[in-house]
């Protein structure tokens, strides 16, 4: 899960929140700062940053669209009363071996429906040792920090497939 949110650390209620919903955290990346667009600036002012958070349990491919649902619902606690918006902006995705898929409210023409208003980004390929990007893949995934952070959890996931 990608977390997007505004000043240098997360609220300390999200990380129990996602657990409680996802399952134990194996997971979490330091913060990063956050400047490849200003999209989010309205929303969540001028200092934003990301860190990414893995679980434990392993998630159905089929759930993606309920999962993207639920992150939104959990954005919504915590919204600034207007004119600011949310101060937390969840990313939910699914890991492989071969793959990093986002889930996404936006639709575009490399992007899959799934349900329920959720579509299904292809955002990078595992191949030849390493994370590749697609010409669709967001500027910050595209980054060799965000894949190495990526290839981190995907370590982990390949070790609890052997187990």
């Amino acid at each position: 899960m990608g977390i997007l949110f505004a000043g240098s650390a997360p609220p300390a209620s999200l990380k129990p929140r996602l657990e409680a919903a996802f399952g134990p955290a194996d997971y979490q990346s330091p913060a990063l700062a956050f400047t490849f667009t200003d999209y989010y600036k309205q929303e969540m002012g001028d200092s934003i940053s990301r860190c990414f958070m893995g679980f434990a349990n392993a998630v159905q491919p089929d759930l993606l669209a309920d999962i993207k649902i639920m992150t939104n619902a959990i954005e919504e606690g915590y919204r600034a009363a207007p004119p600011a918006g949310r101060t937390v902006n969840l990313d939910p995705g699914l890991l492989s071996l071969s793959r990093f898929i986002l889930a996404t409210t936006k639709d575009n023409s490399h992007r899959i429906p799934l349900a329920k208003g959720i579509y299904a980004e292809l955002t990078l390929r595992f191949t030849q040792k390493d994370f590749q990007v697609l010409p669709w893949t967001y500027p910050d995934y595209a980054t060799r920090e965000y894949r190495d952070i990526l290839k981190e959890i995907r370590e982990i996931y390949k070790e609890k497939l052997k187990r």
